[in-house]
């Protein structure tokens, strides 16, 4: 069986990032664990004027609508706070993890080696343990502070992965934008699962 991945979803603007990550991993069959940060709950309700459920169970549900994938795939989502959730630990095995999208102040922790809850914890997990951690920075422009915490993340192997979306593939909706941002991320996984046309070459 494939390891689970884990998708941490911070409090940075641009959550149709995480949710489309979310509907192709769950649509492939792969089993999902997600963890939002506290910041989060805040952000769905500006931006989407939507309140996302603090239960695991309910907050299943309401990944899977706003995902829109009802039944594929094995998702389990874990309170921002639980330390103890199975994420946790380094012998919980995984493929590795993905913050999709990461604000400054994830990757300020990260860099700085805070975990002040799970998403930061799971993700410190990934590093200690040498699996892959993938971020997708959500933030423009970039300070300088911003940029040395991104080369700190870099030189210890994680893959940065900014929210800059291509044209060469004829995008047409904002999906399409999205979507190959997600795919390039994904592929630092080896995750093929995201129906994108790729540069074929002149």
């Amino acid at each position: 069986m494939t390891k689970p991945l884990i998708l941490g979803i911070s409090g940075a603007s641009g959550l149709i990032y995480g949710v489309r990550a979310l509907k192709f991993l769950l649509e492939a069959d792969y089993e999902v664990n997600v963890v939002a940060s506290k910041a989060t709950y805040m952000v769905w309700q500006a931006e989407q004027n939507i309140k996302m459920p603090a239960e695991p169970d309910q907050q299943a549900e309401f990944w899977r609508e706003q995902a829109g994938v009802s039944s594929k795939g094995k998702l389990l989502c874990h309170r921002w706070g639980d330390v103890g959730a199975t994420i946790a630990s380094g012998s919980f095995r995984t493929l590795g993890m993905v913050i999709m999208p990461c604000s400054m102040s994830t990757v300020a922790k990260l860099a700085t080696g805070l975990s002040s809850d799970l998403l930061e914890r799971a993700a410190d997990v990934q590093l200690k343990e040498g699996r892959p951690l993938v971020v997708v920075p959500r933030e423009t422009p970039f300070s300088l502070i911003h940029l040395r915490n991104l080369t700190t993340l870099a030189e210890a192997g994680v893959r940065i992965v900014p929210a800059i979306p291509a044209w060469y593939h004829n995008p047409q909706t904002i999906e399409d934008l999205v979507d190959f941002v997600v795919a390039r991320t994904l592929d630092q996984l080896n995750i093929d699962c995201v129906p994108l046309t790729r540069w074929q070459g002149h």
